[in-house]
């Protein structure tokens, strides 16, 4: 199984794991929407994601919660474009642009970004495939239901772990097409799918090394802990780093989390207990 992608000229090996830090640039989204809306606060918590031990800095200006208000394009590019310029003037540490929209990606990896997350994996604008492979960027392609607003609205699937498992081989084979040649997966815990849906998923994450590509999950503080727990996002740590642990065991190499420090502590057992 592949689990390294090339970023920059170098190989970035993934089978450590490798954590990445979320840094949302918006004031909405649902953990830290607003904490980081300006450069200079934006720029202090990437700062503290990489001391704490980030292997990649995600940055989004869009959020992707149910029910978010609509960003225009321009203004996902105000919020995204100056603090990627700022990072990748300063330290040595790939950056991902979280973004569904080809101008944004390619706005984005023209100010120094190197990776791109797309929660849609092509289906939200018909040019971002092509556009990545123009690129020659690792591309992160994400398994969503419906669309971000109304995507909790009643999820229904024949098979959760299988309708995945086929949308993103299908994926997969559109990008290798395309031209793309450093693929990533994600199954898209929490995107169009009910709490049963989602543990299904983490129950049989295994199934996606199938794939033979590197497995990033997104369990930070998601409704599917707190909900199912009685907390909320902000109570939802201890959660997270349980099903962190659980998905390492299972295949993950890529952590997308909030609480970089936490999740990098959980790989370091995890690699302890392995070794």
């Amino acid at each position: 199984m592949k689990r390294s992608i090339h970023i920059k000229g170098t190989v970035l090996d993934l089978s450590g794991p490798v954590v990445m830090g979320i840094l949302n640039v918006t004031p909405d989204s649902f953990s830290d929407g607003g904490k980081y809306d300006t450069v200079d606060t934006a720029f202090l918590q990437a700062h503290k994601m990489i001391n704490d031990g980030a292997g990649i800095i995600d940055v989004g200006g869009y959020s992707s919660k149910p029910g978010a208000a609509d960003v225009s394009e321009q203004e996902e590019l105000d919020r995204v474009i100056p603090i990627i310029q700022k990072l990748t003037s300063i330290v040595d540490i790939p950056i991902s642009i979280d973004t569904f929209r080809s101008k944004v990606a390619i706005a984005a990896v023209q100010a120094g970004a190197c990776v791109v997350n797309d929660i849609s994996a092509g289906d939200d604008d018909e040019d971002m495939i092509p556009s990545v492979a123009a690129l020659g960027v690792p591309y992160i392609m994400m398994h969503k239901q419906g669309k971000s607003k109304t995507m909790q609205n009643n999820p229904q699937y024949i098979d959760v772990v299988q309708d995945v498992f086929d949308y993103l081989l299908a994926k997969k084979e559109a990008c290798r097409t395309a031209g793309i040649n450093d693929l990533l997966i994600d199954p898209g815990f929490g995107f169009g799918k009910t709490i049963e849906h989602n543990y299904a998923l983490l129950k049989q994450l295994m199934v996606f090394n199938s794939l033979e590509l590197p497995l990033m999950v997104g369990l930070s503080r998601k409704s599917m802990i707190y909900n199912f727990l009685g907390t909320d996002a902000h109570n939802a740590l201890n959660g997270t780093s349980f099903l962190h642990s659980f998905a390492l065991q299972n295949g993950a190499n890529l952590l997308r989390v909030h609480d970089v420090k936490e999740a990098v502590e959980c790989v370091k057992l995890f690699k302890k207990m392995r070794d």
